[in-house]
């Protein structure tokens, strides 16, 4: 039976290159097989998974339970786990245990950081971290990297522009996680100084050999970038709404700045977009950002038939 090096996902820093190919290689499988034919494989028939979210999702619940239903199993879900007995004062340890006797496996998303892995403190059937505050998204990381896989066909020797919000984006600090450690990729931080990325994350990337430069000046740097990664500034993030107000518009990606960029730059975005990428963008083929919506059921549907015990 194949096996992944880690019983719960918290921390896309737990994501070792043997797993990846084990999940790339299953999600490959599924998706040129095609939904109907995974469906009646039924790799999770009999199997129950729980999404428990305490903050908004669409994508990340959506695909997680689509995933599972196209692998033959059932969902059970909680779209706002502030009406669970959590508002009771019942800890988060606790609901983790609890919910162990009703699922096969818990993915969970919380607004603070570190409550995830206080989910799976107890609980007896594997743990996946849909989010905890501005920390970490391993599985956000996985559809941008197997994104790339399919766009690239490398995931190494890229140029890999990352643009917006890298303060608080987890996705920005679990996507940099993995692609770090793949040789001669060369990142680009592109942010006002107020959301660049924390100088301790920005060392922790470098450990690997990976080049980081940073600039605020997009238009200087577009012409040499293989991936561009757009994020949206966390207004959800700031406690003081001034301090947004005052960056909530400084990037925003149009047809104009694109006429420097290469013909093969690959867009992407983890969504939802607010304003810093112009509907006019859709409709080039550089847009890739709702094909990868699209591969991460595939790769969550992977990542789930592996993890299931």
């Amino acid at each position: 039976m194949i096996k992944l090096s880690f019983n719960h996902l918290l921390d896309a820093a737990q994501i070792q290159e043997s797993d990846i190919k084990k999940l790339i290689t299953l999600a490959e499988k599924f998706r040129k097989a095609g939904y109907k034919k995974t469906f009646a494989a039924g790799d999770c028939k009999g199997s129950i998974l729980s999404t428990l979210f305490f903050e908004p999702s669409t994508r990340t619940r959506f695909s997680f339970e689509s995933a599972m239903l196209r692998l033959g199993g059932q969902v059970i879900t909680l779209e706002y786990g502030d009406s669970s007995s959590v508002k009771k004062g019942e800890t988060l340890s606790d609901t983790g245990r609890i919910l162990s006797n009703y699922a096969d496996v818990i993915v969970a998303r919380h607004h603070e950081i570190g409550s995830v892995a206080e989910i799976a403190k107890y609980a007896t059937v594997p743990v996946i971290n849909a989010g905890d505050g501005a920390n970490q998204h391993p599985t956000q990381s996985l559809v941008d990297l197997y994104t790339i896989f399919c766009e690239k066909k490398k995931l190494n020797n890229l140029s890999i522009g990352v643009l917006g919000d890298l303060k608080h984006s987890r996705t920005v600090h679990s996507l940099l996680t993995l692609m770090s450690r793949y040789p001669n990729n060369h990142f680009t931080l592109i942010s006002h100084p107020s959301l660049a990325l924390d100088a301790k994350k920005k060392k922790s990337f470098t450990r690997h050999g990976c080049k980081i430069t940073e600039t605020s000046d997009l238009e200087s740097v577009i012409k040499d970038l293989d991936i561009l990664y757009v994020t949206r500034v966390q207004q959800e993030r700031f406690t003081d709404k001034k301090e947004f107000e005052k960056v909530k518009n400084i990037f925003c990606i149009n047809k104009k700045n694109l006429t420097k960029a290469k013909k093969n730059l690959t867009i992407m975005h983890p969504l939802p977009r607010i304003n810093e990428i112009e509907e006019e963008v859709d409709h080039l083929p550089q847009a890739k950002y709702f094909a990868q919506a699209s591969y991460g059921v595939y790769i969550r549907m992977a990542l789930l038939s592996l993890i299931i015990k």
